[in-house]
């Protein structure tokens, strides 16, 4: 999964959606999870990167992963139509 192309993020958490002209901020923690989707990074990566940097165990964070993703999901943001 991945963010749109079209979507714009900005180096402060800002984030634009031309489509329908919504914009959202997100914070330190959000930003980093876009980076690692815009690498394509898989769920298991994510969280063996996001636990090594922050002090929560993997059940926590997959459960605050997943509900950041369907708030993605919810806003439009991911790209999900070229998933393979």
């Amino acid at each position: 999964m991945q963010i749109k192309k079209n979507i714009a993020v900005s180096e402060t958490g800002f984030v634009f959606n031309p489509t329908t002209g919504d914009s959202y901020s997100i914070n330190q923690v959000g930003q980093e999870i876009l980076g690692y989707l815009g690498e394509k990074r898989s769920t298991a990566e994510i969280t063996s990167l996001m636990t090594t940097t922050y002090d929560i165990d993997p059940p926590s964070f997959e459960k605050y992963f997943y509900d950041f993703i369907s708030m993605l999901r919810q806003f439009e943001l991911l790209d999900e139509e070229n998933e393979n």
